[in-house]
Order: C-alpha cells, then structure tokens, then sequence
C-alpha cells in the first residue's frame, strides 16, 4: 500500500475524472476481504454504500485492517482511509489526525455527499478499535 503522502502526491497532479480514477485504483489495490467476514458485525454504519471494516491485531502490536465496499469510489476512499494507518501500533494510530491526513484530499468538494458520509463512521470504528488495544478510552 503506497504511503497516504505518496498518494496526495499523485492526487495534487489530477484533475476531476483522473481523479476519481485515482481513487478506484487505490480501491482495487485494497487486499481482498473475504466474503464471510462482510457480516453485519464489519458493516460500517452510516454509508450509503456497503462498507465492511475487519480489523485484525497482529502479534507485534499493530493492527491490519481488511476492508471493502460495493462501491468503486468507496473502496478508494477506504483506501485513503487504511494508508493513514494501516499496520500501525494502536497507540500510534490514537495519534494520528486521520481527518488531517485526508483534508488535502479534499473530498467533501470533490465527491458527492452520499460517498463521504460513512468517512467519520469508518475512522470511529478504526479509533475505537485501536483504543481497545491500547488500553485507552475511545472518546480518544
């Protein structure tokens, strides 16, 4: 997975449609969540289209995360999401402003309102499930 500054890189170069096909390659770059784990448990709440977080722990102390979505654009968007902190410590990814790390994507102007709704849902999950790990409070 390219870095999250790698990715804004490339994007700063695009224009419009480039840009959404950005998104849909970083999409079909996620790795592939098997279908059993796309349960109402994973489903990310609040997305207009289906979105499924997994996160898996890791014996080192991070964390992995399996996604996916039945959206193209969304799959992307889960993407930016993941290379904010994908294989991080809980700790660390506690730390990061996600939001931060995805405002130069801009993509509250770029995309319809329906694609970037579940963003907030999809981070909360990730945070509360870092926060669990670490020990800390989820309102983290």
């Amino acid at each position: 997975m390219q870095s999250i500054d790698d990715i804004r890189e490339e994007y700063d170069f695009l224009d419009g449609d480039d840009r959404y096909r950005l998104l849909i390659d970083l999409g079909r770059q996620l790795e592939p969540m098997p279908d059993p784990l796309k349960t109402d448990a994973t489903l990310v709440r609040g997305c207009s289209a289906s979105v499924w977080v997994y996160p898996q722990p890791q014996g080192d102390g991070t964390l992995h995360f399996l996604a996916d979505s039945n959206a193209a654009i969304t799959k992307g968007i889960i993407a930016l999401v993941l290379a904010t902190v994908q294989d991080r410590r809980a700790q660390a990814i506690l730390d990061t402003d996600i939001e931060a790390a995805l405002a130069p994507f801009d993509l509250r102007n770029q995309l319809s309102s329906n694609r970037t709704q579940g963003i907030p849902n999809m981070i909360a999950l990730i945070r509360e499930t870092a926060a669990r790990l670490a020990g800390a409070p989820s309102g983290q």
